[in-house]
């Protein structure tokens, strides 16, 4: 990306010295209209980008990171998130974190305020919907922008993109009920045609048809209470569906819950595969089958890879994507998981 500009292109560009421009952004009244309405003028032109933060941070040892997340009231964002922070402060740098809870208005809203306030680069898990003028905007100030576990815009060569093999990961749950004996399998959760079900749901279908099986999609909200109400449906309505693949955590632990409700013992009435393996799994009972993605250590990678191209300028991939593995334990396996 360019370099951003600076005060002294502002003061070049208008024909004033540095210190006018300076007198400009403080809204001096020393400032005579027209030389104000000039210098404002030099600004937009330039793209240029008042620094509220540069006083403090010229000079130090630290600069500030804007992490933007689109759901931190999920477990799955909220790892992510912490991994992610404490690894750029083991580095000295600072991280200002947001929360758009999936609301592409407040997205917008965020980026412009963290962009006025100095930030040095973007690690944004974007939310769905509105358009990409918010990454517009980042890109006239030139500041390094990495999308992470999801992907809003198609600009990869601007804004590139790091997540994990969810395809890869929705194939080995699929297979691996597969191998047990499962034959009506669903796919439960996830919002129908976003790119995130999509992904998930990818694998999953693909191994569906490579058995001669029919996939079947419950498509809704990623959620417990989306779960809980799927899995009272399936026994009431369904009965012949013997397994789940669900699109998160959060619905197969509603699953479990709306079973446990009606006496369905999953692992041996019912066979059922998480997605992302939140601390939670390990402690349910029975404990719960999950796609490891190691959204920790994710978060890690993501937050090393910005400080690379931060302070070495080696940019990360375009597109990059991190193994998952499949972590079988109760609610798939049955009594024989013992661990």
């Amino acid at each position: 990306m360019g370099k951003r500009p600076t005060i002294l292109d502002v003061a070049r560009h208008a024909g004033v010295s540095k210190s006018t421009v300076s007198l400009v952004l403080q809204n001096s009244p020393l400032v005579k209209e027209a030389t104000r309405k000039d210098v404002e003028k030099s600004m937009a032109a330039l793209s240029y980008v008042y620094n509220r933060s540069a006083a403090g941070l010229r000079g130090a040892s630290t600069g500030l990171i804007g992490l933007i997340i689109n759901d931190l009231r999920n477990p799955f964002f909220t790892e992510f998130a912490a991994s992610a922070q404490m690894t750029f402060a083991s580095k000295g740098y600072s991280t200002v974190i947001a929360n758009t809870d999936e609301d592409p208005d407040i997205q917008a809203q965020v980026i412009e305020s963290m962009i006025e306030h100095g930030v040095s680069a973007f690690v944004i898990s974007p939310a769905y919907g509105g358009d990409c003028r918010a990454f517009d905007r980042i890109q006239r100030a030139a500041i390094p922008t990495l999308q992470v576990l999801r992907q809003l815009d198609e600009r990869t060569d601007i804004f590139p993109f790091a997540s994990l093999d969810y395809g890869s990961g929705g194939a080995m749950a699929a297979k691996h009920l597969i191998d047990l004996g499962c034959r009506n399998i669903a796919f439960v959760g996830g919002l129908q045609d976003r790119p995130i079900t999509l992904e998930r749901m990818s694998g999953y279908d693909a191994v569906m048809k490579s058995e001669a099986q029919e996939p079947r999609w419950f498509h809704g909200r990623p959620s417990r209470a989306f779960g809980r109400e799927i899995a009272l449906r399936l026994v009431e309505q369904n009965k012949e569906i013997d397994a789940a693949v669900c699109f998160s955590d959060l619905v197969a632990l509603g699953m479990l819950s709306g079973f446990a409700e009606i006496g369905v013992q999953a692992g041996r009435d019912f066979r059922l595969v998480g997605f992302d393996d939140i601390e939670e799994c390990s402690l349910a009972y029975p404990r719960l089958s999950s796609v490891r993605c190691n959204t920790s250590l994710f978060g890690r990678n993501a937050a090393e890879a910005m400080l690379e191209w931060m302070v070495e300028g080696k940019r990360p991939p375009d597109t990059k994507r991190y193994n998952v593995e499949l972590i079988a334990r109760q609610s798939s396996l049955g009594a024989q998981q013992t661990k």
